[in-house]
């Protein structure tokens, strides 16, 4: 589930309404303990069942003014974990994508209701059912044709696409290159690839951004080309959001910015 999440009495409380914080989706976590869990959020880390999915000398967060030559970030790229492919259109768009006809999604792919599979499935599902944030739009788009249209849809034929790229896993620090900063739009739209049994991408017109796409270097001669994307309005955000405890800065005084992971998509106007 793209579950928002934020802090509340030392508990995780989560919320789908994207104006509160950012889906898990959109942050460089170790899913291979993440799964489809709930996360504890405490003052400097995500963590399940006590083991950190991002540890606290990590930067998950940081601020706009931080994007600049020279500045060194210890960065955590994980490996992407989900392989799922694209069905073809026409056949993507004879198979169900709906809570309603859950059961007969099970059915197709040979899915028991019962098993972790069905639960993520379901998850994903209602995530894309939830409707959107008043003047935002948002489509799960279940095949490469679907995607590429939403997204020409609300950005004009004339675009390009980003997405984050590192030469293996990475966990070390980074610096960012001389002229490494490159700004590459404030109108976009983001898609998230989700949990499913084929690929689905959670998609969404993102306003009150700024992206960027920032080059990187290790020590070890290891480079990333990695999208930024510098969220410019978080009034609405919880005040115990882990971005304001980690940078020690109140909602919607600065821009809060974030890498996207290397299964993620930025589409912008040329």
């Amino acid at each position: 589930m793209n579950t928002i999440l934020f802090l509340y009495a030392g508990k995780p409380v989560e919320s789908k309404d994207t104006r509160f914080g950012i889906g898990k989706n959109a942050l460089n976590l170790n899913n291979n303990i993440l799964g489809s869990a709930l996360p504890t959020i405490g003052k400097d880390s995500y963590s399940v069942g006590g083991e950190k999915i991002v540890a606290p000398d990590f930067t998950t967060f940081f601020l706009e003014r931080d994007l600049h030559s020279g500045k060194k970030m210890k960065l955590y790229f994980p490996k992407t974990t989900n392989q799922a492919k694209f069905l073809p259109s026409d056949v993507a768009n004879t198979i169900p994508f709906s809570t309603k006809k859950f059961l007969e999604i099970l059915n197709h792919f040979s899915v028991k209701s019962e098993s972790v599979e069905a639960k993520i499935m379901k998850e994903t599902i209602e995530d894309c059912e939830e409707p959107s944030v008043k003047g935002e739009a948002k489509y799960c788009a279940t095949s490469l044709r679907s995607l590429i249209d939403f997204s020409v849809s609300k950005l004009g034929r004339n675009v390009e696409v980003f997405a984050t790229e590192v030469e293996k896993e990475a966990k070390m620090d980074f610096v960012i290159g001389e002229k490494g900063v490159q700004k590459i739009g404030e109108k976009s739209v983001v898609c998230h690839k989700q949990n499913y049994v084929y690929a689905v991408f959670y998609c969404h017109e993102v306003h009150a951004t700024r992206a960027y796409a920032v080059s990187l270097v290790a020590a070890d001669g290891t480079k990333a080309k990695a999208v930024a994307v510098c969220h410019t309005d978080t009034r609405f955000w919880s005040a115990q959001h882990f971005a304001f405890q980690v940078l020690k800065v109140k909602p919607g005084t600065v821009p809060i910015c974030h890498f996207l992971p290397k299964d993620n998509l930025v589409w912008l106007p040329k």
